[in-house]
């Protein structure tokens, strides 16, 4: 039996349920931000300690609103070279420039050292991406740092619903967070994003910017260069009960992290990204970081091939400035960020995993890591793993 490395958790009464609403939705006619919308963005604003919750269709719609809000338009932002493209295109949209900087090689995620090596006196606002769940033990001080410079912080904490520092929450750390409901997420809505921010202006800004700029819904009076960024009724529909099993789904799957922490600190060539001091994960990815010199394409296909287990690569195999679209961009002194996005995988976690299917991708990664220390014998069979 295979294990995926991510998987959409949906339980069949909670289908049920989903299935009654979409109903509804559809014989009251109201598709778009009506009851639902607002429900969920109700419960997102509970869970976030009373924070305004603004939802939008996506969460790279949702951090271009946060970097708009900010006023980052012909100034530069600051984010870290080892994040998913819409991190930095979000930055592009909002009429701002690049400047990438490098991150921790255990935490990989900005430090303070990279974060004062990157600012200028143009710098408008630094993006902290929170890497699988995972929150810089530094966010405090890089904060502070960013604060006396009249820098703002935003959060792009796609990764990290639910997630807690210190005891508060993801998105709540900066000026405002920025979350995705995409498919692979701990919670999804199919497609969704939204804005968490105790700023009262920004949340104005928002609720603004997704709906064309216009002054109010009911208004053909445009203020802003806003965008279609609503998210439909049924969309908040699908994630306002997946939003109830948010914590069910985070305990579950720190149990399993807990499992692989407890077996591969006694194997060799692999070391787990650490949790950090202060943090609570929701696991959203275990990561790994293999030794150097491991072939990583090979070891994924033996997982696969010999085990059925996919290992991901998503914090993430190819940093920005190595890609195509940002070529000819400043990549001085991102040697870190090479190193950790070319030497990480991501154990399969989801959160109906039980400890038999840890155990199995342990004993699996074990006997791959064995082989490939030894090119020369055969690739492993299932067999061997038991």
């Amino acid at each position: 039996m295979n294990i995926a490395s991510a998987k959409i958790v949906m339980p069949a009464e909670d289908i049920d349920e989903i299935t009654r609403n979409i109903r509804l939705i559809l014989e009251s006619g109201r598709l778009i931000l009506g009851p639902y919308t607002e429900a969920f963005e109700h419960a997102l604003s509970s869970m976030h300690g009373g924070a305004h919750a603004i939802a939008v269709s996506n969460g790279t719609g949702a951090l271009e609103i946060i970097l708009r809000a900010l006023g980052v338009q012909g100034r530069q932002v600051v984010v870290p070279a080892n994040t998913f493209f819409a991190t930095a295109a979000a930055a592009l949209h909002a009429g701002a420039t690049l400047r990438f900087a490098d991150v921790g090689a255990q935490t990989m995620m900005l430090t303070l050292a990279s974060v004062e090596r990157a600012v200028t006196a143009d710098t408008a606002a630094v993006v902290m991406v929170h890497i699988g769940g995972a929150i810089s033990p530094e966010l405090d001080a890089i904060k502070a740092f960013c604060e006396a410079r009249g820098i703002y912080l935003a959060e792009d904490a796609a990764h990290a619903l639910g997630s807690t520092y210190q005891g508060r929450a993801a998105g709540t750390l900066g000026a405002a967070g920025s979350f995705s409901f995409y498919p692979t997420k701990i919670v999804t809505c199919g497609e969704g994003g939204a804005i968490i921010t105790h700023d009262a202006a920004i949340a104005r800004e928002a609720v603004i910017h997704r709906d064309q700029g216009k002054q109010a819904f009911s208004e053909n009076c445009h203020i802003r260069l806003g965008y279609n960024w609503r998210l439909s009724e049924i969309h908040a529909a699908v994630g306002l009960v997946q939003l109830r099993r948010l914590q069910q789904f985070i305990t579950a799957k720190r149990a399993v992290a807990a499992r692989y922490d407890q077996r591969i600190a006694v194997l060799d060539g692999v070391t787990p990204v650490p949790e950090g001091a202060g943090v609570r994960s929701n696991y959203h990815k275990y990561v790994v970081l293999l030794d150097a010199g491991c072939d990583r394409a090979m070891l994924r296909s033996m997982m696969q091939e010999t085990a059925g287990i996919q290992l991901g690569t998503g914090v993430y195999d190819v940093p920005l400035h190595l890609q195509p679209v940002f070529s000819g961009m400043d990549n001085t002194g991102l040697q870190v960020a090479e190193d950790v996005c070319a030497r990480h995988v991501c154990l399969p976690i989801h959160s109906d995993m039980t400890f038999a299917d840890a155990d199995r991708v342990i004993t699996a990664l074990a006997a791959c890591l064995a082989r490939l220390r030894k090119t020369a014998a055969p690739l492993v069979h299932e067999g061997d793993l038991q």
